[in-house]
């Protein structure tokens, strides 16, 4: 996929990417610089009204009741002003926070669609840091530097025209140093724009590391690595202390040399008006509003300095942002016809498949037909391709070569949402979110009453132990089922899976973590499920295929054997050894 290009660096910049994505904020950003440039007429007209008021009080005597309309004008100019700059503001944020949820949600739609394959090769901290510390460090840029970019450029251009008329001279001192603060910046932004990187991506790998971290607490403790660790957190955290200190360094240098010549030039719009006043040479009403408006000349120069030192962590954050949006790793493309329940077969045609770091295709060349109301047994040695042919099902990734069809249809012309309604899944290793244990439950189908869940839970024979949790149904699980045992979250899985009512069922290792008498129950329960839905079983316990219409093993990407458990046994081959080693009988 083509990127936009980055921007150079050392230049106030403006980041084209996402320039991109602020279109529904354009209104809101319009009238941020729309204010900003009111703003500036206010601040012109409100210093020459207090230089009337000045000149008439000190220079031609005049009393409060003359000066009061000017007093009124003044006042009535500041109370503008402050509605301005309420607007500029309010409305700065209003668009900095449509670009940021625009593009959370994109980001979160964009994991969503690569699926399982692109996070395993990601660090979950620091995918977490980029979707919520990334998306929200470009606060500063859209609602600071982006819209002061422009003002920068206005405001200065606006007191121009009250101070060229007034006096030429101060108007072209001006016009003549206001182009150093720029230029300054731009020379120590290099610097600046490449700190900021570094430190941004220490931060992110310090966030993927305390992750790995905190997940990894109990091997750590177990393996006696818990103060070594503890030191190289130690260590990560000293080395993002200097990256950090490095930035700060090169932005308060950039600050004072912003300052300096500032103030220097301020100090001889000062001189020279003072010079002309003492000769005569300039009234004293026009003078005095020069050195009112001089600072005020500079500061949006100066404020865009200290914006464009703010707004470049959300520029570092933003590499990283789009390369996300821009990954087409696994990507399923969506199809966008919907899928009726299949009723006659599936079948896999000559699927190839191969994972992008390594050298041997997973799958290659797999053929066969898994007709609808049978149930089909997937066994083989570790590595042989069975997870990756029930990833290809579920349509998590793509069949490189070959394809898969459901009732004569290509799969990956089906919606993959619709086509996965059609189907329970319980994995390996099933996951559940901090929650009840009916919210867990529920996952399956969110409107399924209580008495839904009691019936799921005892065909899954997990009611007898949900009911001795503290609160029962109602019992908090923790973060990834901290108080379940395996064999206790297996069975929850499995009670998702007889909720979920599906026409197609995927056991992948479900007995896993199972105790033979648990295990001797699931049989039981999946004699019931095979009499109303099509089921696929992947097993190492080849006791679960036993009854299997039909038994496909794999090894090293292709299928080997294929046929009915008492055939493959007579057969001598692969699957009567892996029954010798795994099913428990000669």
């Amino acid at each position: 996929m083509t990127q936009a290009p980055r921007p150079s660096a050392g230049t106030l910049r403006l980041d084209f990417r996402i320039l991109a994505r602020t279109r529904a904020a354009r209104l809101s950003l319009a009238i941020s610089i729309a204010a900003g440039a009111i703003g500036g007429i206010l601040l012109g007209l409100q210093a020459r009204a207090f230089a009337k008021i000045v000149a008439g009080a000190f220079l031609e005597g005049l009393g409060l009741g003359d000066l009061l309309p000017q007093f009124g004008l003044l006042l009535l100019l500041s109370l503008l002003r402050a509605a301005v700059t309420v607007v500029r503001h309010t409305s700065a944020k209003r668009a900095s926070t449509l670009v940021k949820s625009d593009l959370r949600t994109q980001l979160v739609r964009k994991i969503l669609s690569c699926g399982p394959q692109f996070t395993a090769g990601e660090r979950g901290g620091e995918l977490v840091h980029t979707l919520q510390e990334g998306v929200e460090a470009l606060d500063a840029y859209l609602s600071g530097y982006l819209p002061h970019l422009t003002l920068a450029l206005l405001v200065p251009l606006t007191l121009l025209l009250f101070i060229l008329p007034t006096d030429p001279i101060s108007g072209v001192v001006l016009l003549l140093t206001a182009p150093l603060i720029p230029l300054f910046m731009i020379l120590i932004g290099d610097t600046a724009e490449r700190l900021t990187r570094r430190q941004w991506h220490r931060l992110s790998y310090m966030s993927g590391y305390f992750l790995d971290a905190l997940r990894g607490l109990t091997t750590l403790k177990i393996f006696d690595r818990s103060r070594a660790e503890a030191e190289r957190v130690g260590h990560i955290s000293e080395q993002f202390r200097r990256a950090t200190m490095n930035v700060l360094r090169v932005s308060f240098l950039s600050a004072l040399t912003l300052e300096m010549l500032a103030t220097l030039s301020v100090a001889v719009i000062a001189v020279q008006a003072g010079l002309r006043l003492l000769s005569d040479r300039i009234p004293y009403e026009q003078a005095f509003l020069i050195l009112i408006l001089a600072p005020e000349f500079y500061l949006p120069l100066r404020t865009l300095g200290a914006r464009f030192h703010t707004a470049m962590p959300g520029l570092a954050a933003a590499d990283r942002i789009f390369e996300i949006l821009a990954s087409e790793k696994e990507a399923v493309k969506p199809g966008g016809a919907d899928c009726p329940t299949p009723r006659r077969e599936i079948r896999f045609e000559r699927v190839i498949y191969q994972y992008p770091d390594r050298a041997l295709d997973a799958l290659h060349g797999i053929s066969f037909t898994w007709q609808v109301g049978t149930t089909l047994g997937i066994v083989g040695p570790s590595g042989s391709g069975k997870s990756t042919l029930i990833d290809l099902l579920l349509r998590f990734m793509s069949p490189q070569s070959g394809q898969i069809l459901i009732d004569g249809g290509p799969l990956d012309q089906l919606d993959p949402a619709c086509w996965r309604r059609h189907i329970a899944w319980v994995p390996q290793r099933p996951y559940f979110f901090h929650g009840t244990v009916a919210d867990n439950l529920r996952l399956a189908r969110p409107q399924a009453p209580h008495s839904e869940l009691v019936l799921a839970a005892k065909q899954a024979h997990a009611d007898e132990f949900i009911r001795a949790l503290p609160d029962g149904y109602d019992t908090l699980l923790g973060e990834r089922g901290a108080r379940l045992s395996a064999g206790q979250a297996q069975r929850l899985a499995l009670a998702r899976a007889f909720l979920r009512a599906a026409p197609l069922a995927i056991l992948d290792e479900a007995t896993a973590h199972l105790d033979p008498e648990s295990e001797a129950l699931l049989q039981d329960s999946l004699s019931a499920l095979r009499t109303r839905c099509t089921l696929m079983i992947v097993a190492h316990r080849l006791r679960m295929v036993v009854a299997a219409d039909e038994i496909l093993v794999l090894g090293g990407g292709q299928i080997l054997e294929r046929g009915s458990h008492e055939a493959l046994l007579g057969r001598g081959g692969l699957y009567a050894r892996l029954w010798r080693t795994y099913g428990g009988e000669p």
